[in-house]
């Protein structure tokens, strides 16, 4: 106390304002006790730790409790990122990331400095499972704290460091299994939020999962995994992506089993063992796995992800909550490396689709014409990976009585059309955040109009109800249906508008196209569409 009044005096006496002198808020967690800073009405709380460091012999272990820690703990300075490849600068996505560790295992909480019993939103970033951060600028939880909301922004681990299966690995476990290891972090973290929340300000009760892109993939992950449940009451999926998934120790829909996978990245690796990989400085370890090839991927292996999503959503076996889901019109406007070359010429294009769709070829072309070759090689991978996943999530969620809300992302803006990126992959997360001037440095900026203002505040307010209260709202703006039998949802063009039955026949269309996929057992579901999908099976699909 004596501290406070004398850093309040000395600023008084330098002259400085009142806001800046207000003392440093400090939290007493059961994980121990924290101090952050106080920025306006917001208290912010970085870099604090909520596993054990993963290194040496806890690398590829499931994340570990930590002891509560003795004293305050400074709590100002976010934590190192995951290691991760560099991104080579210029591109959208592209922001420094000044310390990269193994030992990453941290979190960022935004709080309104009044807050009790507040509702929490969880964000999960995304990047592939291979690239990102919590402390990415543009995740700012402020804006959404001075709405009312607890904000906490969390790391996890990434690529090689995070997903690698091995049998080794798995003979070491004591359930037999091996990978997700970036799961069990986000559970993990999950699961720190359920015990100390509160002493933010944040009730336990109402927690919301929400990411986006791999963020929205682990929010899948999430909502099928027996580990997580009663971990969060509700869950917004942004871009998420319903691939898919390695088996542990089988081959299944043309995966190599993960084991294996592990197996062959450290024979080019040239690690005779675990021992050996271990060994391995992690820096290096995760350029080389990556220059080998290796993919970041979840792992069914019966216990933390018990069977593939799409027959876990089948089976109505998901986390039995609310759900808001949406994708992007223009997601494969800057993922182009998603979609399979322009053909040569319309008739080669309808010739390619013909063989490779059969008695399917003709709705996918009215939903993809030959008149313009530039957007269907572009429209089909995005709604085969993005628009088939928002809408399956609505529907099955729907299906078990859960309440759920569709978006498409559907907004332009100058800056971003003049380079061909309108409603590009995440172009809608600095509207969520109120962050439109926290972007990385070649991100297309929106401009300052009265008009992108409103759709910013509307934007942000339905979110922002949804963590509240389970159904999207926002002054001023449309009432946002829940999906419902008639498949309502909300399109954010240049201003919020609802409609019913989105894009008719997409949905219908890709997953008549996964379903044969799956009956045939023999071919995965990903961004193999149009021109670069293999020939479907003859048959009608039967069964689910």
């Amino acid at each position: 106390m004596r501290g406070c009044w004398l850093g309040a005096a000395l600023a008084l006496a330098l002259g400085v304002g009142a806001a800046s002198a207000r003392p440093a808020p400090v939290v007493q967690a059961p994980a121990g006790a924290v101090q952050g800073v106080a920025e306006g009405k917001v208290h912010v709380f970085r870099g604090v730790p909520y596993a054990a460091p993963p290194v040496g012999a806890r690398r590829w272990k499931p994340p570990a409790a930590l002891a509560p820690w003795p004293g305050v703990r400074p709590a100002t300075a976010f934590g190192p990122a995951c290691l991760q490849p560099r991104m080579p600068p210029g591109g959208i996505y592209a922001s420094e990331l000044p310390q990269l560790s193994e030992d990453c295992l941290t979190l960022n909480v935004w709080a309104p400095a009044d807050a009790r019993d507040a509702p929490v939103m969880v964000w999960i970033h995304g990047g592939s499972l291979t690239t990102g951060s919590s402390r990415e600028s543009m995740y700012d939880g402020a804006d959404l704290a001075r709405r009312g909301l607890v904000v906490v922004s969390i790391n996890y681990r990434l690529g090689v460091l995070g997903w690698l299966a091995h049998p080794q690995l798995s003979a070491e476990s004591p359930d037999g299994v091996s990978g997700n290891y970036g799961l069990l972090d986000q559970i993990a973290a999950l699961a720190w939020v359920k015990r100390n929340i509160a002493a933010f300000g944040g009730d336990p009760g109402r927690v919301t999962v929400a990411g986006e892109s791999a963020g929205g993939l682990s929010i899948m992950y999430l909502m099928a995994s027996p580990l997580a449940r009663g971990l969060f009451d509700k869950a917004i999926l942004q871009s998420a992506y319903m691939i898919s998934t390695p088996e542990l120790k089988e081959r299944r829909f043309g995966e190599a089993p993960a084991e294996l996978r592990g197996l062959q990245l450290a024979e080019r690796l040239g690690a005779a063992d675990l021992e050996a990989l271990r060994a391995m400085d992690g820096t290096a370890l995760t350029a080389q796995a990556l220059k080998a090839g290796y993919a970041a991927f979840g792992t069914v292996d019966g216990k933390v992800l018990p069977r593939q999503l799409v027959e876990t959503f089948d089976r109505g076996e998901q986390a039995p909550v609310p759900v808001l889901a949406g994708f992007n019109a223009g997601e494969i406007r800057s993922l182009r490396f998603l979609a399979a070359p322009k053909p040569a010429s319309a008739r080669a294009y309808e010739q390619a689709i013909g063989e490779r769709y059969g008695d399917l070829a003709g709705e996918f072309l009215r939903l993809y014409p030959a008149g313009d070759l530039e957007e269907a090689v572009l429209a089909a991978p995005r709604d085969a990976l993005y628009g088939w996943t928002a809408e399956r999530l609505a529907d099955k969620q729907t299906a078990i009585g859960q309440r759920a809300y569709l978006y498409l992302f559907d907004h332009g803006y100058p800056a971003a059309d003049e380079q061909g990126l309108h409603a590009f992959h995440a172009a809608e997360i600095p509207y969520v955040f109120g962050t439109r001037e926290k972007t990385p440095p070649a991100w297309p900026q929106p401009p300052r109009s009265g008009a992108e203002l409103r759709l910013a505040a509307a934007i942000q307010g339905y979110w922002a109800a949804f963590v509240t209260a389970g159904a999207p709202a926002a002054a001023g703006a449309p009432a946002w249906p829940a999906y419902g039998e008639d498949r309502s949802y909300m399109a954010f063009e240049d201003q919020p508008r609802a409609g019913r039955g989105l894009w008719p026949g997409m949905y219908a269309l890709h997953e008549a196209v996964v379903r044969r996929r799956r009956a045939a057992g023999d071919t995965p579901w990903n961004w193999n569409v149009g021109l670069a999908a293999p020939v479907l099976p003859d048959q009608p699909a039967t069964g689910r």
